[in-house]
């Protein structure tokens, strides 16, 4: 049995106190305490009898927590964060700002099983899965490390708020407001459909009124084509936007850049965006890794509107990023420039996606949380460059 308090929605608290012969509207107080309030202890949540406290932790229930080992800011103003779990696994989370929103992308599995040959996470070993609990923690110390950042300006940070960030150029910082965590992205390391209870469990909480509050339309759950758990997410009664890693607009090239699809082929995806669209009536993004001279032609270009026609759609184009041992190099940004605009002449939304983040390692594609965190130089206090 699951004993991680952290881990658990409103209704599946409401059960454990109701069950502990307890009044059931203590369960606000609780899951409040944990994902409103930042609690660590239950012996600090005094709004609770000491004998309810106490049996809690006579019955095994405790707060989770995740360790910031290190966290890297880049001049682009990106920042990642690199998270030590509590058997000693690791993942990594990206911070990108952009002036009135901080969007955090986080992972959902420890490595990722999904081997994409255009991404360094899918040259590591898969280790396994995380628990809701593990990906809602990314969102409260990515926040926290912000606070930790703006009181060292004052004075020195507690000694166990693990390293700081460097936020001096994000613009969102203000002296009057507390940093928070305004969009989510869960597309770090690990495929989040692969994980899929956990995944909506986290999403239940961060989105729920007593916890973060993050608005659903804020969260998006990026899938390389997972297509049966596309249709189990058009059944959910919560929606979070939907992104599709495509990257090929035929299977025998899809094939080879993302082995996923010669178990879900183009055919078996598409059927499924239909009947998601037709349940939701929502947009799907595709995301579309360009890749020098295998995925970037204009007739690429074409190919991909054709296999998307009927869908309501946008295009998110990423240049590919580099990684040791890759054998791809991103497209020119010419070669970028003339496959969007074939699309938008073909009436497409497109976005070309600034890349943030290179010089940390913290790009699309890039996360990979197997580098030795140093310890920063004096003055430099959680920040660093990969040489």
């Amino acid at each position: 049995m699951n004993h991680d308090l952290k881990d658990m929605t409103l209704e599946e608290l409401e059960r454990i106190v109701v069950g502990l012969g307890q009044k059931k509207y203590l369960a606000g107080y609780l899951f409040q305490f944990v994902h409103a309030q930042d609690g660590r202890d239950l012996p600090a949540l005094t709004t609770l009898s000491k004998a309810f406290r106490a049996q809690l932790a006579e019955q095994g229930y405790f707060i989770s927590q995740i360790k910031v080992a290190d966290c890297l800011s880049d001049p682009d103003g990106s920042a990642k964060y690199l998270f030590e779990l509590a058997d000693g696994e690791r993942i990594e989370s990206v911070l990108l700002p952009d002036e009135d929103r901080l969007t955090l992308c986080v992972s959902t599995q420890v490595g990722c099983p999904m081997g994409c040959a255009f991404c360094a996470t899918g040259k590591i070993q898969f280790r396994r899965n995380l628990t809701a609990a593990e990906i809602v923690e990314q969102v409260y110390a990515a926040e926290a490390s912000l606070v930790a950042r703006r009181s060292s300006l004052d004075e020195e940070p507690a000694a166990d708020s693990g390293p700081a960030l460097e936020t001096s150029n994000l613009k969102l910082e203000t002296p009057e407001a507390r940093p928070r965590i305004t969009n989510l992205v869960y597309m770090g390391m690990g495929e989040p459909f692969q994980n899929y209870d956990a995944v909506m469990r986290s999403i239940r909480i961060l989105n729920h009124s007593s916890g973060r509050n993050i608005g659903i339309r804020h969260i998006t759950v990026s899938t390389s084509g997972v297509a049966p758990a596309i249709r189990r997410f058009a059944k959910e009664e919560i929606r979070p936007r939907l992104a599709i890693s495509l990257s090929a607009p035929a299977d025998a090239l899809r094939d080879r850049l993302m082995p996923i699809n010669r178990k879900h082929p183009l055919p078996e995806l598409i059927d499924a965006v239909r009947a998601y669209q037709a349940e939701t009536g929502q947009r799907v993004t595709f995301e579309y890794v360009l890749i020098d001279k295998v995925n970037d032609t204009v007739n690429h270009a074409k190919l991909l509107v054709k296999l998307l026609r009927g869908l309501m759609y946008n295009v998110n184009l990423i240049e590919h990023n580099p990684f040791a041992g890759c054998e791809f190099t991103g497209s020119s940004r010419d070669r970028i420039q003339r496959f969007a605009d074939e699309l938008k002449e073909a009436g497409v939304e497109t976005t070309i996606r600034f890349r943030m983040g290179r010089g940390i390692k913290a790009a699309c594609g890039q996360l990979q949380a197997g580098y030795q965190p140093r310890k920063p130089a004096e003055g430099t206090r959680g920040t660093a460059r990969h040489q």
